[in-house]
């Protein structure tokens, strides 16, 4: 039995070894995720080497899918999302049987009606009903080889969202599969190859799908989003030139699309091509000039008519931005919004967490954001 005070003095690279073993990661997977080497890794671990800076706690901590508080005090609570959101595992499970026959032949029409249903739930980011209703979507999807490719797709949309990005991966490649010889779905499917690839940390591999699938794709909107997509995979490899021609290109591509239809659920537009320059700076560590470029997005009407989902994971990227410019007034007020926008959009995706641990602990957190570490059991 361990004694009293003994798990409170454990070196945090203890801590970081149990939760890497916790969430099946081997020491090269974490390495990888982080951009280090194995021997980075095994010395953390070991205590060979200190963990004294916040930021890289903060990473680490990011990459295992717990609060930083959790490896710095393990007094505090474990838990690395808010109760009540679960189905995750179910959907492994339905990934897992994907070669089965569906339990019961569900006509076409059907199942589009239940797709549809799905788009407008992650769009709300409803994401505990989506996660009940995946398996059940994915079964039913193999009834009709033709919605296949939607099916995993918005599948690795809500894992990526919710800190899945291996589990998001599968479902994309699965995507991919699904949509072989038809240049339409395979331009949604590389969609989610690329949001999985970027979660998952791989830019490099990002930036390669995306730019080779721009020219087959069939949709200027497909097109456009690929673009962008791909313009985000190049600034997280620090290429801002390359980035800034990416988004150049997509923006040409907005005023070609005839009217708002969004058959393939792309959003793409003259509000997402604005975003994407956001993230862009922020990605090449340009702080002040992401900070600039999400105060000029927010001010168009178009930002208005992106989803609930887009504009809180929007305000949620601003709210680190701001933090990373010191002004944790701005970046509490920015979760505020985020969480007046789509709350589950805060309160469940690892990444907000990490924001609200951050500045809670930084002691000028603001009442709206005290109250959100409550909410989401950051403080004890």
């Amino acid at each position: 039995m361990t004694r009293p005070g003994v798990e409170r003095d454990e070196p945090v690279g203890r801590r970081v070894a149990r939760w890497r073993v916790r969430r099946r990661m081997t020491q090269q997977m974490l390495a990888d995720r982080l951009g280090k080497s194995k021997s980075w890794v095994d010395k953390v671990e070991r205590g060979v080497r200190n963990l004294d800076r916040y930021s890289v706690v903060q990473e680490i901590a990011e990459v295992l899918r717990v609060d930083p508080a959790v490896l710095l005090d393990p007094r505090r609570p474990a838990s690395t999302a808010a109760p009540a959101l679960d189905g995750v595992d179910a959907i492994r499970a339905a990934l897992a049987h994907y070669h089965q026959r569906p339990t019961r032949v569900v006509p076409a029409d059907e199942v589009e009606r239940h797709l549809a249903h799905a788009w407008l739930s992650y769009q709300h980011a409803h994401y505990a009903p989506l996660l009940r209703a995946l398996p059940g979507l994915l079964d039913a999807a193999h009834s009709t080889a033709g919605l296949l490719v939607p099916a995993y797709r918005i599948t690795a949309s809500v894992l990526v969202k919710l800190g899945e990005p291996d589990l998001a991966w599968l479902a994309a490649d699965r995507a991919v599969a699904a949509a072989i010889g038809d240049p339409i779905r395979t331009g949604d499917a590389t969609i989610a190859v690329v949001q999985a690839l970027r979660a998952l940390g791989r830019d490099r591999l990002a930036l390669t799908a995306s730019v080779a699938a721009v020219g087959t794709a069939a949709d200027d909107g497909v097109r456009g989003t690929l673009l962008l997509q791909a313009a985000m995979a190049a600034a997280g490899c620090g290429d801002g030139r390359r980035a800034d021609d990416l988004i150049d290109h997509a923006a040409a591509l907005v005023y070609r699309r005839p009217g708002t239809d969004d058959p393939h659920h792309t959003a793409f537009g003259p509000a997402t091509v604005r975003l994407a320059r956001f993230v862009s700076a922020l990605h090449l560590g340009d702080s002040a000039q992401a900070v600039y470029r999400h105060e000029k997005a927010i001010r168009g009407d178009d930002w208005h008519r992106l989803s609930a989902e887009h504009r809180a994971a929007h305000l949620i990227d601003a709210a680190r931005a701001y933090l990373q410019t010191g002004d944790v007034v701005a970046a509490g007020r920015a979760l505020a919004d985020a969480d007046a926008v789509a709350p589950a959009e805060v309160r469940h995706r690892p990444a907000a967490r990490t924001l609200i641990a951050e500045i809670a602990h930084s002691g000028r957190a603001a009442a709206s954001v005290a109250r959100l570490a409550t909410l989401v059991g950051l403080t004890r």
